[in-house]
């Protein structure tokens, strides 16, 4: 062995130790998120089978858990809808202007702006809710149900802001920087060649965009909406603040009556609950769980056979 092979040699044998360990971490802090899973998921089921057989005094007079539950998982799933429904489009619009129109000395303060929402804490968003979106948008609230009121959805009557379209709107607020920071950059990341292709075809910004970032970008963007949408379902203080829940399943949006979401309902109700209540409240959570594990095993789904199609 020659003197130079030797400090080749040497080199290699650290990099492959260095390899090693990185690899051994890794897997042992998969391991380690896999085991803190299925500790929660098995402390709520170990803590909310006693719910099945609560007494009604312990589920809000209600027969079963199940009359419980119900009203508010549709809730949760209502409002969680409603604010992707507002945050999504807006997203990737907000997106796109960053990534492919605005100039970079703009692009990138606002992208910061955006990315300091993520940081907001969720009982600002709830005093921002109440305190300031609330009372200014009972207006709007008035008119869609003067002009729009023989629909279901817009009633009435709008006396107040506190609303289940108000928490979505607070909902989607947040959501907002998520989904907007993970599609810029996959919007950033489009091939530059396949854009100017595009561009030399003839094609407008817009074709452009439609015919080679969209396609590009179609599994990011998927899993950008579920990462929003796992925000919402699982918010609380926030919905807590702004709702002004009365736990009843209705598909009005303006009204002062409105169903409460399971985060929410847990968060004001559990610090008063003893007995066989904690353990209806921890149920529940356990539906919530379960929620949101399906909605995120949907995504990846979703994201793989996306992939296998653009293969």
């Amino acid at each position: 062995m020659t003197s130079t092979q030797a400090p080749e040699l040497a080199a290699t044998q650290v990099s492959r130790r260095g390899d090693q360990v990185f690899a051994a971490l890794a897997k042992a802090a998969g391991i380690l998120i896999l085991v803190a899973l299925a500790g929660v998921a098995v402390f709520l089921t170990l803590e909310g089978a006693p719910a099945i057989t609560a007494p009604e005094a312990s589920m809000g007079g209600k027969g079963n858990i199940a009359l419980y539950v119900w009203p508010l998982l549709y809730g949760t799933l209502l409002a969680a809808v409603l604010a992707m429904l507002i945050a999504t489009p807006l997203a990737f619009g907000v997106a796109l202007v960053i990534s492919h129109y605005a100039p970079r000395r703009l692009s990138k303060p606002v992208g910061y702006l955006i990315d300091l929402l993520a940081a907001v804490p969720s009982v600002v968003y709830g005093l921002w809710g109440i305190a300031f979106l609330g009372p200014r948008i009972v207006p709007v609230y008035q008119w869609l149900e003067d002009n729009l009121g023989f629909l279901p959805f817009f009633e009435g009557p709008a006396t107040s802001g506190r609303t289940i379209l108000t928490a979505s709107i607070v909902l989607a607020v947040m959501a907002l920087p998520i989904i907007t920071a993970i599609t810029r950059e996959i919007f950033a990341q489009t091939p530059r060649l396949h854009e100017e292709a595009a561009l030399a075809l003839g094609a407008t910004r817009w074709e452009m965009i439609r015919m080679t970032v969209f396609p590009y970008s179609r599994s990011g963007m998927i899993s950008a909406t579920m990462l929003g949408l796992g925000r919402a379902l699982g918010e609380t203080m926030a919905v807590a603040m702004v709702l002004s829940a009365t736990g009843i399943i209705t598909v009005n949006l303006i009204s002062t009556t409105n169903p409460s979401t399971i985060a929410a309902n847990i968060a004001l109700q559990f610090g008063e609950a003893s007995g066989t209540k904690v353990n209806v409240l921890i149920f529940s959570g356990l539906v919530l769980f379960v929620i949101t594990f399906a909605v995120n095993f949907l995504a990846r789904a979703i994201v793989a056979r996306s992939n296998i199609e653009e293969r």
